[in-house]
């Protein structure tokens, strides 16, 4: 198993590599070239910049069974396509089961903005949910060494 990191704007990076070092997985953080993502620990995968460049570059180099940390709905359906195991950076994981609903609820917040509305961005991270997100990868990553 190895662990991808959509790593434009991933808020837990630092988190991430920090456990995967205890289970020994590999770290690899997929970003185009507006970021210069540099971290000890990870092997960084830099592809040109364009819509969806990187997510598709982290779907076609990822193997079944790897964990995936994602914000973004549509990639982690593309993984969970190909067998990963995708979870955002609070630590939920993306399953068959709610890929769909969430999927939705983007497609509808996105017709929304396109039709003028104003949506609320994210509230500013807690503690918590960095402590929530590590539990959650230590979980996955455990299974691994099983």
């Amino acid at each position: 198993m190895r662990l991808w990191i959509d790593a434009d704007a991933c808020p837990v990076v630092e988190i991430a590599i920090r456990v995967a070092r205890k289970y020994g997985t590999d770290v690899m953080l997929v970003c185009d070239d507006a970021h210069q993502l540099q971290r000890e620990g990870a092997q960084t995968i830099t592809v040109a910049r364009g819509a969806d460049s990187a997510d598709l570059a982290l779907v076609n180099l990822l193997r079944r069974n790897d964990g995936v940390i994602t914000q973004d709905y549509g990639l982690a359906a593309l993984c969970l396509a190909r067998g990963a195991r995708p979870m955002d950076q609070n630590g939920r994981m993306y399953t068959e089961s709610n890929i769909d609903s969430l999927l939705g609820m983007r497609h509808v917040c996105q017709k929304a903005r396109r039709a003028g509305e104003r949506t609320k961005g994210p509230r500013k991270r807690t503690r918590e949910q960095d402590e929530q997100f590590e539990q959650a990868l230590e979980q996955l990553l455990a299974q691994k060494a099983e």
